[in-house]
């Protein structure tokens, strides 16, 4: 694997595009599932053009957009409480760079299958004290050789989730296609997300722990293991027939969908990749979209954090002996459980800052299928290639430019691992994955 390139800029880069009319200068209250720790992060997208738009056509384009989506050019700062973050909507601008890089599109596919460290180069480094003074949007456009673009974004989490990138991405796409009106009008607020007073936590949450407690029964930190060593990328990618195959490894007992399928095999893979202890209870958090599981639903337009990590459990034993039947079981049991009392409670229960994601024995996946975000067309045709500009410990579902019905994992792990949990994930295609696997080796 080669890195790429340095990128060329020219100029002053990077510019800032703000509103191109007036703009609401107010405060933007955020909820609880905005501003919790564990998101405290961007989401940044890479995507791969063969045709390039001018830079002009997609400044013109971003600037009116972010007359409707103005939170994005303002900036997240701490409330007057202090405990809070909201969004000061004061029009300051996205930041926006343009670049160039001396390769082709097809160069970068051959050089770079995956994500490396030599990607961040794609996207412009906003120097800044803390993580809160990056604007919450931020793009670069670098060209290429042969006239196709890498587009950039890194685009703040607590300002919204995967659904609502995906909501701003096409609305963005959309104003440089056309000057009609947006199909989906965004919906600011976020108070219909607002605690109870006071706070009632009805329900267990297993997914999140507080950082007053100790527990002392677990004394295996599988995230600090992680990230104290030298992780390479595992990625993995599968076409609808292997989809069908492995569901089939449940039938005809038990039904069940592509994701619960996918993700009970990429749990199971990883408790045996990572050769942990058989009494170990490990934890999938996974994220569900509770959109439409509220009463009433959430409005129309809403692009705030609209989802809740659902928690499924299992000692290790249980999870690698037999076959997928037990872990899409739990799964199942986890998603059943995200009712309008279930999220009602976790908004509650984060009123206290000190719960935070208990990520010290999950696995944590995101769904980035099924979002529409490979859709994504500028003006020029939809993308060769779309993913995350970076590559970590939590695992991404990711879709597949040129295939529809295919999904590809993705996840960073010690590079020993990496070969294992690869192993893993497809030896249900050899046909033997019903065979009792007491073997650590899968």
């Amino acid at each position: 694997m080669q890195e790429l390139p340095d990128c060329l800029y020219e100029g002053n880069q990077p510019t800032l595009i703000t509103p191109l009319s007036p703009t609401p200068n107010h405060s933007l209250y955020l909820s609880n599932l905005d501003d919790h720790h564990f998101l405290r992060f961007s989401i940044k997208y890479l995507y791969l053009f063969q045709k390039s738009i001018s830079p002009l056509t997609l400044k013109d384009s971003l600037s009116r957009v972010l007359v409707d989506y103005y939170p994005f050019a303002g900036r997240i700062r701490v409330s007057d409480e202090g405990s809070k973050l909201e969004v000061d909507c004061n029009g300051e601008g996205a930041v926006f760079a343009e670049a160039f890089m001396d390769i082709t599109c097809q160069d970068f596919v051959q050089l770079s299958p995956k994500p490396n460290k030599s990607w961040r180069k794609l996207l412009f480094k906003v120097q800044a004290q803390s993580f809160l003074d990056i604007p919450p949007l931020v793009i670069q456009v670098t060209y290429l050789r042969c006239g196709g673009m890498i587009l950039c974004t890194a685009i703040n989490h607590c300002l919204c989730d995967g659904i609502g990138t995906s909501q701003f991405l096409h609305a963005w796409a959309h104003a440089t296609t056309s000057q009609a009106h947006l199909p989906t009008r965004p919906f600011h607020s976020r108070h219909v997300l607002d605690p109870r007073n006071p706070p009632r936590v009805t329900h267990s949450h297993p997914g999140f722990t507080r950082t007053t407690t100790v527990d002392k029964s677990s004394t295996f930190d599988i995230s600090k293991y992680l990230q104290s060593q030298p992780l390479a990328p595992a990625t993995l990618t599968f076409n609808q027939s292997h989809l069908l195959r492995l569901k089939k490894t449940c039938a005809p007992s038990l039904k069940c969908t592509t994701f619960e399928a996918l993700a009970a095999n990429t749990w199971r893979s990883w408790a045996q990749s990572l050769d942990l202890p058989m009494t170990m209870l490990v934890k999938l958090l996974f994220s569900v979209n509770m959109r439409k599981r509220l009463t009433p639903e959430l409005p129309q337009g809403y692009y705030g954090n609209g989802f809740v990590l659902a928690c499924a459990e299992s000692k290790v034993q249980d999870l690698v002996n037999g076959n997928i039947y037990h872990a899409v079981k739990s799964i199942q049991e986890a998603k059943s459980r995200i009712t309008d009392e279930y999220v009602r409670s976790a908004i509650d229960l984060l009123e206290d800052k000190t719960v935070k994601t208990d990520v010290s024995c999950s696995l944590v996946i995101s769904q980035w299928a099924k979002l529409g975000l490979e859709e994504l067309d500028l003006g020029g045709g939809k993308p060769m290639y779309m993913g995350p500009l970076t590559s970590d410990i939590y695992c991404l579902f990711l879709p597949v430019a040129s295939d529809n019905d295919a999904i590809r994992v993705q996840m960073s792990l010690p590079e020993e691992v990496v070969k294992r949990l690869e192993y893993c994930m497809v030896k249900f295609l050899d046909g033997k994955d019903n065979e009792d696997e007491n073997s650590r080796a899968c």
